[in-house]
């Protein structure tokens, strides 16, 4: 019968089906396993420029934190990584603020033309160290605390 009902005369043939072909993939010749040492990424490029002042000095006596000026597209994993490997401390606490830079305005031609500009942002870490752990950063600020002999 065809779609409408009706007997056709003539029988449909039928398709034969296409043959399933199993592909083999050629065989790779085993590769010698090589050991290679993962170092961590950025620990040694991370720039951590240590920030002297008399509120770093007093954070790192009181409460074990250091102060970094770090580059603007670190984060705190990355920096918490740097300080452990360049320094050999144990990190316990990250905190990151990043400061923005303050408008300047320069004058040229005695004050007839004024220029304004931006001076870029500033990002600092507090990094707190594990206790016992120490940083030689205000090592000679310590020495010259010490009171001198005299004779």
């Amino acid at each position: 019968m065809d779609i409408l009902g009706r007997k056709s005369h003539k029988p449909t043939p039928e398709i034969p089906k296409a043959k399933e072909v199993k592909k083999i993939a050629p065989k790779k010749p085993a590769a010698k396993k090589v050991e290679v040492k993962k170092t961590p990424k950025l620990t040694k490029n991370v720039i951590l420029k240590p920030r002297v002042s008399e509120k770093g000095y007093s954070l790192s006596e009181q409460v074990n934190t250091y102060v970094f000026e770090v580059p603007n597209m670190t984060n705190k994993f990355d920096v918490a990584q740097a300080v452990s490997s360049q320094f050999e401390v144990e990190v316990t606490n990250v905190r990151i603020t990043t400061i923005p830079g303050k408008a300047v305005r320069s004058y040229r031609n005695r004050g007839r033309r004024s220029v304004s500009s931006k001076r870029s942002d500033v990002r600092k870490a507090y990094v707190t160290l594990k206790q016992g752990d120490k940083l030689p950063i205000f090592a000679a600020m310590a020495e010259t605390d010490a009171p001198k002999e005299t004779k």
